[in-house]
């Protein structure tokens, strides 16, 4: 498969601090990577200067072979490089479809304007919006709640609401934040399945996941930071048996880092 996405050289300080150092990889379309390592290791810095959240000190990201790196986030998101959040992009106190409808406005045709006077390409838009949102809840299995209000959701519903936010800016890229997070052994499971079908609907998927159990299942590859830098990177088979990884997770339970 060729490569999607290259992150060349990429660091970051905060003063004095070196938060990502160095570090460089690739990922292949339609792969599923997961970054992990122990706390403070620099993989949610890591994400947010691969989704423009952040600008790099030196280094860059490329996306299908262009310069994404000091794009505003939402430019990135619109080139089809989009990250999640744990909840914090979801409007609690709106229907499930209402939210995943005003998501689409990242690729609207209309304009603001052409919204508040109703013009015809704004009807339009907002028709092709509605079908696509139904689609996406099909899709993900949140058919049955797309009239509920998404304060009333359970958890594991409501990460798969912040996924289908995600799909409704069309990516070609998503980048999960800790998917399993706070999830029991069914919740978990469904998210594995979900994160599965993203594939199948032809997405490249990132990861950054502390439930190592659910990573060794579901990644393609694993990429492995400690103190900002790049120490591994490899198949979950190869990560597991990687001394400098059981090294760096020294303290921690064997069965943890799935050993």
């Amino acid at each position: 498969m060729p490569d999607l996405l290259e992150v060349v050289g990429l660091t970051k300080r905060f003063g004095g601090l070196v938060a990502v150092n160095n570090v460089s990889f690739t990922v292949r379309d339609r792969e599923i990577l997961s970054v992990i390592g122990p706390n403070g290791a620099g993989k949610s810095t890591l994400f947010k200067l691969i989704s423009s959240f952040l600008r790099p000190t030196s280094g860059e990201v490329r996306f299908k072979g262009e310069r994404i790196s000091g794009l505003a986030p939402h430019v990135a998101a619109r080139r089809g490089v989009v990250r999640t959040f744990q909840e914090t992009t979801i409007f609690k106190n709106m229907t499930v479809l209402d939210n995943v409808v005003t998501a689409h406005h990242l690729r609207s045709r209309a304009s603001l304007a052409g919204f508040y006077f109703g013009s015809a390409a704004a009807r339009s838009d907002l028709e092709a919006f509605g079908a696509s949102a139904d689609e996406i809840l099909a899709f993900l299995g949140l058919a049955a709640m797309r009239d509920e209000i998404a304060s009333n959701l359970p958890h594991g519903h409501l990460r798969a609401l912040g996924i289908a936010i995600a799909l409704a800016t069309d990516p070609a890229v998503i980048l999960l934040d800790e998917p399993f997070a706070g999830m029991n052994y069914d919740e978990t499971r469904r998210a594995l399945q979900i994160v599965r079908k993203l594939r199948e609907r032809g997405i490249t998927v990132l990861l950054v996941e502390h439930d190592m159990s659910a990573v060794m299942n579901i990644s393609d590859r694993i990429v492995v930071l400690n103190f900002g830098q790049m120490i591994a990177e490899g198949t979950p088979a190869q990560i597991r048996q990687n001394p400098k990884v059981i090294e760096a997770y020294l303290g921690v339970e064997d069965e943890s880092i799935g050993l």
